[in-house]
């Protein structure tokens, strides 16, 4: 007999009907959530001034979806939302308690205190323009707004790049957005692709219970000393430039370095930090580099990141139409997409850092409104 499925969430507008709202904002992260209370700050009203929503069945955007080992000792630091702080919710000696626990918490007492009007699930699948509105289209009904801000992040959109024999590969591959336990691959060789913070953690954790060999694409650049405002500000320029021009954003890794902390010290002294460039092809038992070297593998962990989830506003053809395939951002802090004022986009670029999403939050929406206002 088979087991009793839940009931698949109800429609919230019936079929051929939008419900009418001044703003949607798109996903429910930190980004999100930023936007989602400056709005309630300017004085809209839940549903009718603007909603929030989510495609997660829970709040905690994609942190409720990290890795178990990922605990607050261990994470980049996790910046408080406006209004409320991380503190209040999450006691600071509570370090050793998991990312993908702790920080749902937050975002979860984040949304009761300001009453922010989010809906849940409610996956977007299209955005599109109509009558001088957009349509948000989702899977429970549709939406129609005079602004949009999208804050769907990059979670759902990993990205592996494509090297030859990877079919014919007899081992297992995954991506950073699969992994869970680093004693799955106990008596295996991994191979660790990648050169960013998520690849360390993975490369530290999984090399203590089996062989490991880590390759990068460029030879990975470690930053010694502390990571001030100065140098903080300047990563967030370079990205900000990028974007500025139409060019799709950098990983944070390429413009900030990767920190040297006493796990890094831990990992050189066990000899593991010893990065190998990128191998040209993929072989049954293994992989292969261009001078015909070969090195056997059981399981390659493509710690490769992500790309920005915008698939859903491809109708409203934002990217530049060049081999780029960027968008051209504008306003205060690179949130307002030049082609259409009434897009903004944060957690993108410059803002994809928590700090950065706080700030870009704000700025949206005082920017929209304005437009909105004008228009």
């Amino acid at each position: 007999m088979m087991p009793d499925l839940p009931d698949p969430p109800s429609r919230l507008a019936p079929p051929g009907v939008a419900l009418k709202t001044d703003i949607v904002v798109i996903g429910g992260g930190q980004a999100g959530l930023s936007a989602a209370y400056h709005l309630k700050r300017a004085g809209l009203e839940g549903r009718t001034g603007f909603v929030l929503l989510d495609a997660a069945s829970a709040p905690g955007g994609a942190w409720q979806f990290r890795w178990p080992t990922l605990t607050l000792s261990t994470v980049n630091r996790i910046h408080d939302l406006p209004g409320l702080p991380f503190s209040d919710v999450v006691a600071p000696g509570e370090t050793h308690v998991q990312a993908r626990v702790a920080v749902p918490r937050y975002f979860a007492a984040y949304e009761r205190t300001f009453d922010l009007p989010v809906l849940r699930p409610v996956r977007v699948t299209l955005v599109t323009r109509h009558g001088g509105r957009f349509k948000v289209e989702t899977d429970r009904g549709d939406f129609s707004a005079r602004g949009l801000i999208n804050a769907t992040g990059t979670w759902e959109t990993p990205y592996i790049p494509t090297y030859p024999g990877m079919e014919r590969f007899r081992g297992q591959q995954l991506h950073t957005r699969d992994y869970h336990s680093a004693q799955a691959f106990a008596g295996r060789h991994v191979v660790v692709v990648g050169g960013g913070i998520s690849a360390l953690q993975l490369l530290d954790e999984v090399s203590q219970v089996t062989t490991t060999t880590w390759v990068t694409r460029r030879p990975p650049v470690f930053r010694e000393g502390p990571f001030d405002a100065q140098a903080g500000h300047a990563a967030v320029a370079l990205v900000e430039d990028r974007v500025r021009r139409g060019l799709p954003p950098a990983s944070v890794v390429s413009v900030t370095g990767l920190p040297v902390t006493p796990a890094v010290d831990a990992m050189r002294a066990r000899g593991v930090l010893r990065a190998r460039p990128m191998f040209s092809d993929i072989v049954e038992d293994g992989v292969r580099w261009a001078d015909g070297t070969r090195l056997h593998a059981d399981v390659i962990l493509w710690c490769t990141g992500f790309r920005s989830s915008l698939d859903h506003l491809a109708p409203l053809m934002l990217r530049e139409p060049d081999a780029a395939g960027g968008i051209v951002m504008t306003g205060r802090l690179a949130t307002q997409v030049a082609k259409d004022p009434r897009v903004h986009l944060v957690g993108y670029g410059p803002s994809a850092s928590t700090i950065g999403a706080n700030r870009a939050g704000r700025a949206a929406v005082s920017e929209l409104l304005a437009t909105l206002r004008a228009g």
